[in-house]
């Protein structure tokens, strides 16, 4: 069996190999010198993708000139504000530095930009190498101040593993999101969910539930080992959120609260990556999303609503998600910043409306079908 970031080229098929191997993405689209810790299943996604894009004069239609536009300056504002140590944060001071810092990774991966390749790949060594120091320093394998951080950050380390440039360094962030799983599954309360802390005594809610699973989920398909007792579990709290009277899902457990939009796109997309894909739990669910008017314009917590309703209509299939995209990236365009930020009170705004708008491109694959 051969380890993760091991591929090769082999009669025009992509697999792997030991060793450093020079690699020219379709049509000049990207290119790169590599050494050896891409990893196979990540690296023929971007290939399967850009291969579509180049083979067709429309490329990803519904990634219009002013959407590219749109995301050009959303990634320019983020690199004006990068703090010399590679981190990004809330207020200047190190704030939500481990929620603010892994969102601003993923918009920039989520435009195929990672340490050792791309455009901005110095950018990013220095967001891989401030989260590395962290990672480092944090025995336990906690990764933040609350379970909001460490999904996040458990998130951009499961994506970038098998994306970096040196072996080294892909052992290292292998270690790291494998004792921050541990973290999330032994978090992990009775009923399926998580709360704040990273306690199996703490509560539950399903605003931090879907994103540390979500974070689970990417781990997984990495090749971090979740048993199957954990996702069954989380699938339980599902079915235990959900409000009947609207289909829905609450705040918090067995519906108390009354129904969340912003939760229900979460648990809905978190649903989704733990097998319920099609079910009627979900799929009412989504018919609710469907259902709200004005919510491209004015949805609560709109960032965090949209990121998750957004990728749960990519899970549900090609008709949601082409009568969904073009919506949110139209009205995203629309709430810009002159100097090309989103929101600048809620700093995880602009990174959120990054990934949002870059969805065609397909390059994370947690972000895919």
């Amino acid at each position: 069996m051969m380890r993760r970031g091991e591929w090769r080229v082999a009669s025009g098929e992509w697999s792997r190999k030991v060793g450093g191997v020079r690699w020219l993405l379709l049509a000049g689209i990207l290119c790169a010198s590599l050494q050896p810790a891409i990893a196979a299943d990540k690296l023929d996604a971007i290939i399967r993708r850009t291969a579509v894009e180049a083979s067709t004069t429309d490329g990803a239609p519904e990634l219009t000139e002013e959407a590219s536009a749109a995301i050009d300056r959303g990634l320019k504002y983020l690199l004006q504000t990068q703090k010399a140590d590679g981190s990004w944060d809330s207020n200047g001071e190190g704030g939500r530095v481990m929620a603010i810092t892994p969102l601003a990774m993923m918009a920039f991966m989520a435009n195929a930009h990672f340490p050792g390749f791309g455009k901005y790949s110095a950018e990013m060594d220095k967001a891989k190498a401030f989260m590395m120091k962290y990672a480092k320093s944090r025995k336990d394998g906690y990764l933040g101040s609350t379970m909001y951080e460490h999904g996040l950050a458990t998130l951009a380390l499961s994506e970038i593993w098998g994306m970096t440039k040196d072996r080294d360094d892909d052992d290292a962030v292998q270690k790291a999101v494998e004792k921050a799983v541990e973290v999330i599954k032994r978090s992990q309360n009775p009923g399926g969910g998580w709360r704040y802390q990273p306690k199996a005594d703490g509560g539950e809610d399903s605003s931090v539930t879907a994103m540390v699973f979500i974070a689970l989920a990417s781990a997984r398909q990495a090749g971090v080992m979740v048993e199957n007792e954990v996702i069954e579990k989380f699938r339980k709290y599902v079915k235990g959120a959900r409000d009947g009277s609207t289909g829905g899902f609450s705040y918090a457990p067995n519906g108390n609260g009354g129904t969340s939009i912003p939760c229900t796109a979460g648990i809905a997309y978190a649903g989704q990556l733990a097998g319920m894909r099609d079910t009627e739990v979900i799929n009412g669910a989504l018919r609710l999303l469907k259902k709200q008017e004005n919510i491209f314009n004015n949805a609560g917590h709109y960032f965090y609503c949209h990121y998750y309703a957004l990728q749960a209509m990519v899970q549900a299939g090609d008709k949601e998600y082409d009568a969904w995209y073009p919506q949110i990236r139209d009205a995203l365009i629309a709430k810009q910043g002159a100097d090309g930020s989103w929101h600048k009170k809620e700093k995880y705004g602009t990174p959120m409306a990054i990934i949002i708008l870059s969805t065609p491109h397909r390059y994370i694959p947690i972000y895919q079908r």
